[in-house]
């Protein structure tokens, strides 16, 4: 389920596709659209490392915990962290195609047994897919219809053969197209469109895995900007009910009507050559925005340097800075075409260890925006005014 509250809208960009605009002036902190996933599927596809999660919300299950109850059909590989979570995925995303499936893949002469975790991850993802096949139908032509051209490569050949090889005898995937440019299609659909929902946050520990990935088909269209002017937010422990699988995007500083919302696909304190490298190989692109024109021309010492001014320097700018409305600290962003950037680190990116989260005003209270700033890695709130 989608909401946006009339915040949104589409449209068609010139050599970007379809993106989000902002159809009203927008206020810092404003919730510009909640999503929720049409497939969720585990980054964990190992049994052993599987069971610390929900496999139907994907919560941390606690140690001892006394609601936890297994899937009745592969016990040692599914556990549910209470029994209405059990039963709602059992009629939905825990069919007993998927137990089967998933049995056979990790079986000890699983075709995949000695293959890079990431094989696994997709044929996870397949099974998933392919089970929404026939379990929402609805939902499985909204995934086909979300970005992504197929490509039938050595990969995609390789992996619909493995689906293929796992298949129940009973499964009746043939009469809804099984094929290898099906697979290959889910595959594109997958690659550019699926959000991470990340493992909880723990200071001492410098790079967070996975715990699941979730297709969005909304939010899937919020293109990507290396100074983005939005930030989404997950709450999946804190949430107490089942909609806590939800993304939330809310804007970091004030917005006109018409304005492009933009994301950052990933933490905004990578350097130049590791943001290309990523974009490219992930989602298939070349970063061309302001910041990214700029840096081209630095080398890896100067963005070093760089990011330790900021570090240093950050304390007094933010004090110096406080009454600034979010359109002016979009302009001076900008200002200087040297360092466009600079104003960025220092008023919305999280000072704490091993973070690199994106700092947005919490929703505003009667149009006026919150001087209280929330960090969407590690969730700390901080005042802006101090």
């Amino acid at each position: 389920m989608s909401n946006d509250n009339g915040a949104i809208k589409m449209v068609e960009i010139e050599n970007r596709g379809r993106a989000l605009v902002s159809s009203r002036p927008l206020k810092a902190g404003e919730i510009v659209l909640k999503d929720s996933p049409i497939l969720l599927y585990s980054a964990a596809p190992h049994a052993a490392a599987a069971v610390n999660y929900c496999a139907n919300c994907f919560r941390t299950i606690p140690p001892h915990s006394a609601t936890t109850v297994p899937c009745p059909n592969c016990a040692a590989a599914s556990l549910f962290c209470t029994p209405q979570c059990q039963s709602i995925a059992l009629s939905s995303s825990h069919t007993p195609f998927v137990c089967q499936t998933l049995t056979r893949l990790r079986a000890a002469d699983s075709p995949l047994l000695h293959h890079h975790h990431d094989r696994l991850i997709q044929a996870r993802f397949l099974i998933s897919a392919y089970n929404l096949a026939t379990a929402s139908p609805s939902h499985f032509q909204t995934l086909l219809s979300l970005q992504g051209e197929p490509i039938k490569d050595e990969e995609s050949i390789f992996l619909h053969s493995v689906i293929s090889s796992i298949l129940p005898a009973s499964s009746n995937l043939r009469q809804i197209g099984f094929s290898l440019e099906l697979t290959a299609a889910l595959l594109a659909k997958d690659k550019l469109n699926a959000f991470g929902l990340m493992e909880p946050f723990h200071q001492d520990v410098e790079n967070r895995s996975v715990r699941a990935y979730g297709v969005y088909p909304r939010a899937s269209f919020f293109n990507h900007d290396c100074l983005p002017n939005a930030c989404r937010f997950d709450y999946v422990d804190s949430v107490p009910d089942l909609s806590n699988t939800s993304i939330v995007v809310r804007v970091i500083h004030d917005l006109p009507a018409g304005r492009q919302i933009c994301l950052s696909y990933f933490p905004v304190n990578l350097k130049y050559s590791e943001r290309q490298v990523r974009l490219k190989e992930d989602y298939g692109f070349v970063c061309d925005c302001d910041r990214c024109k700029v840096e081209a021309n630095w080398s890896d010492n100067e963005e070093e340097m760089d990011q330790e001014d900021d570090d240093m320097d950050g304390d007094d700018m933010t004090g110096d800075d406080d009454d600034m409305d979010g359109e002016d600290d979009d302009d001076m962003a900008k200002e200087n075409d040297d360092f466009p950037h600079a104003y960025f680190f220092v008023r919305y990116m999280c000072g704490r260890d091993n973070c690199g989260g994106t700092l947005a005003p919490v929703p505003p209270v009667d149009a006026r925006t919150s001087s209280v700033m929330e960090c969407n890695v590690c969730g700390s709130l901080s005042n802006s005014e101090d």
